[in-house]
């Protein structure tokens, strides 16, 4: 598949293409996601909006990015489970600051496996955040995008739902949904100007997994982010990190079950 120019590689001073628009954070608090838009700032994004609940409450992370070197850091309220409100959210984002260059689709729960086993509602909370609700915004955010012609989308799956672990099985099976729908997605993007970058990191040792035990092969945001970046800047469609996971991951696929389920999370 051949690329367009604004993503045909490098620039000589190893710069992204084309970023000139605004860079738009889904999950404003995210640990990833500010790291990886730190990295956006550092290679030409002078805009960039913040988008999460409570948005009034963002000025530690606005600063960060100020620092960073944004021209412009702004917020916007945004529920990701309020399915209604996700295309009026990139509405008013495209009206107050023109088109879209990159989106990070960084917002996301753990959720407690224990009491997901027990309590429906709390299953069905942990799925409609991490699948329902990013299969949403992502749908909108095709139909935007391909309507510019242009654009990049980075949306953060995990090793988890590559071959689902009993240990976390409902988390597990969102992110395992998730990483099939942005699958699918970047395939019928293709030759539309838009592109996808699909991340899968392993245990990611941030707020999220404070006070549990780091996995093998465990990164920071800050890897994570590293590696998505030099991902987008080569062009790729789906990045691991770290790398190792990938063949660990097709050697545990073919795990026997009886063995596999006594994994821990």
């Amino acid at each position: 598949m051949g690329l367009g120019p604004e993503f045909s590689g490098r620039l000589r001073d190893g710069r992204l293409r084309g970023m000139n628009g605004t860079l738009l954070v889904l999950g404003g608090r995210s640990e990833i996601g500010l790291a990886l838009a730190e990295r956006l700032v550092a290679e030409g994004a002078t805009t960039v909006v913040l988008a999460a609940r409570r948005s009034d409450e963002l000025d530690a992370e606005r600063e960060r990015l100020a620092e960073a070197g944004a021209a412009t850091v702004d917020t916007v309220e945004f529920d990701a489970d309020d399915l209604s409100c996700h295309r009026e959210v990139l509405d008013e984002v495209v009206a107050r600051h023109g088109q879209l260059d990159t989106v990070l689709v960084a917002f996301g729960i753990l959720g407690d496996q224990q009491r997901a086993e027990t309590e429906a509602a709390h299953a069905v909370a942990v799925v409609h955040t991490d699948y329902v609700a990013q299969v949403s915004v992502l749908t909108h955010l095709t139909n935007l995008l391909r309507a510019q012609g242009t654009g990049r989308l980075v949306v953060f799956s995990s090793v988890a739902g590559v071959r689902v672990r009993r240990a976390n099985y409902v988390y597990g099976s969102a992110k395992a949904g998730l990483d099939g729908f942005a699958s699918g997605l970047a395939d019928a993007l293709a030759g539309s100007g838009v592109r996808l970058l699909l991340v899968r990191p392993g245990f990611v040792i941030g707020r999220m997994t404070e006070g549990m035990e780091p996995a093998p092969f465990s990164s920071t945001p800050e890897q994570v982010a590293d590696a998505a970046i030099t991902a987008l800047r080569r062009g790729r469609g789906e990045v691991w990190v770290p790398r190792v996971l990938r063949p660990v991951f097709a050697v545990l696929r073919l795990l026997p079950r009886p063995l596999w389920r006594r994994l821990p999370r």
